[in-house]
């Protein structure tokens, strides 16, 4: 089986954002997304561009189009967003996002009338109706197939950072889990979900593809649901490890990140050099303990087992990727990840509020929905 894999020109991006709909007046989530989506689709069009249904009836995902720079991809965001608010407030209805929401109950959500989601929740069950999770996906353009998957492989080595600042769902069903990061390991019990599979040659991804096809297992490749994944159909690296954020600065530190790291192994791939790998079971590691202590999390660094915390570590890298921020135009999104470590990441902000009003949950929503208004950290 062959898996074409789309020209794409290097190093463009593209951001997609999965919002809650909650209610203005009790901030719990409501069954709203096909009364939005017939709302915003344009006259004679079957969909809108930029606005896309999800599983579940209490989400929407805002997509940007295909950009040269962070800045204005989240341009395309801060638009479409702005065009959603039209149509939501007759409805009493916010946007939010983390992770999770705070104290929704999983078993009152409704799924999207789609014969993929059914099919998914049947198969699944009581995992898959657990699925009440937002995420940001940030696709990065990648010019040669060949470069993939070392790519895939590097960016591994710093999923534990990308997830720990991304970091918003300590709270599921009203209680605090004792995680940063609850999503991660939430998503993970899918089929097919976290950790991707290693493959040194695209060959191994096809004949990966095949048996899951033959095996009933997938009907499609995009049902591959990697923390990191190729996406053969836009010519791109997609890093879909990231929690939901919940305001547009945070979205467009993460992508910035993102943008700069893969375009900095790129370079390394042309100037003949050796790109960081790990194995595997250190990448399991990494991935619970930056799920579970987030911030704080010791990452393993390196196949040597060589440790750091993780805010050292990216404290460290951060003035290494900045000429290629320089290049890439994202200067100022990148430093945003500074702001992320010195204001704290947004599971911390929640259980600040939560702490500060007595672990009442309802604040930390009306946090979170002030957030994506004022469209950066509070």
């Amino acid at each position: 089986m062959e898996i074409p894999f789309a020209p794409s020109a290097r190093s463009t991006v593209g951001i997609e954002w999965e919002l809650a709909l909650v209610d203005a007046d009790s901030g719990d989530l409501r069954q709203v997304a096909q009364t939005v989506l017939d709302a915003v689709r344009p006259p004679g069009a079957d969909a809108h561009p930029n606005i896309h249904p999800e599983l579940l009836l209490n989400t929407i995902e805002v997509v940007s189009d295909v950009a040269t720079t962070v800045r204005g991809a989240g341009a395309d965001l801060e638009r479409t967003i702005e065009e959603l608010r039209g149509v939501i407030e007759p409805l009493r209805v916010e946007l939010m996002c983390a992770g999770t929401h705070p104290f929704a109950r999983y078993d009152y959500q409704r799924v999207t009338n789609k014969e993929r989601y059914s099919t998914l929740i049947e198969r699944t069950q009581w995992w898959g109706r657990q699925m009440v999770i937002y995420g940001v996906h940030v696709h990065v353009g990648v010019e040669d197939r060949r470069k993939v998957l070392p790519l895939l492989r590097a960016m591994l080595s710093y999923l534990p950072h990308l997830q720990s600042l991304a970091a918003s769902s300590p709270f599921w069903s009203g209680r605090d889990t004792g995680y940063a990061s609850n999503r991660a390991l939430l998503f993970q019990q899918l089929p097919t979900a976290g950790l991707p599979q290693v493959f040194e040659e695209w060959a191994e991804l096809e004949a990966y593809t095949r048996d899951m096809l033959h095996t009933g297992v997938i009907d499609h490749f995009n049902e591959v649901r990697w923390d990191i994944r190729p996406a053969p159909h836009l010519g791109t690296l997609e890093m879909r490890v990231f929690d939901g954020a919940s305001n547009l600065t945070e979205v467009l530190a993460l992508a910035a990140l993102t943008h700069c790291l893969v375009e900095h192994f790129s370079t390394m791939l042309d100037e003949g050099r050796e790109l960081p790998r790990m194995p595997p079971w250190f990448l399991q590691e990494n991935k619970w303990r930056s799920a579970r202590y987030g911030m704080d999390a010791i990452v393993i660094l390196d196949a040597a087992g060589n440790e750091q915390l993780v805010t050292d570590s990216l404290a460290e890298l951060l003035p290494v990727l900045e000429p290629v921020a320089a290049r890439l135009g994202c200067l100022e999104e990148l430093d945003g990840v500074r702001t992320i470590m010195r204001r704290g990441a947004s599971y911390q902000r929640q259980r600040r509020v939560a702490r500060r009003n007595d672990g009442d949950l309802d604040a930390v929503v009306a946090s979170l929905v002030a957030e994506m208004k004022a469209g950066r950290p509070l």
